[in-house]
């Protein structure tokens, strides 16, 4: 069997998945708490803290639909469509750590899942078939 065939490579991304779904859904219902991934401490002033609010509030949505496009093309798309939708995630999750690390810290809570992300869309797109 080929690698970019195992099972455990869907098992994979569909686990991703229901990971950004989490994390989306904490950032909307507890933003403060989604914060902490950041390692930022939230504003104190309630016009700043509001600001804040909102913008993880779209840092939520923008993980609940990286979530659902990964379980999508995992469950009607091709394997090539899941592939490329996870690696397309493996760089959002660098620009994240890329952000935080203009930031001076954080970098790593997004930097470490980040080639995961990458190395599973790369195997289910076939790129270690050959090796």
């Amino acid at each position: 069997m080929a690698r970019s065939q195992h099972p455990g490579l869907r098992i994979a991304a569909n686990a991703f998945a229901v990971i950004s779904i989490g994390f989306g859904v904490n950032a909307i219902l507890r933003p403060a708490h989604a914060l902490t991934f950041f390692e930022w401490e939230p504003p104190t002033s309630l016009a700043e803290r509001q600001l804040v609010d909102s913008l993880v509030h779209l840092y939520g949505v923008r993980d609940l639909f990286m979530g659902l496009a990964v379980y999508i093309a995992s469950a009607y798309g091709t394997k090539q469509s899941l592939g490329l939708t996870l690696t397309a995630a493996s760089a959002v999750a660098f620009a994240d750590g890329l952000i935080c690390w203009t930031w001076g810290k954080g970098e790593w809570g997004h930097w470490s899942y980040a080639p995961i992300f990458a190395a599973v869309g790369a195997a289910i797109l076939g790129v270690f078939d050959k090796a």
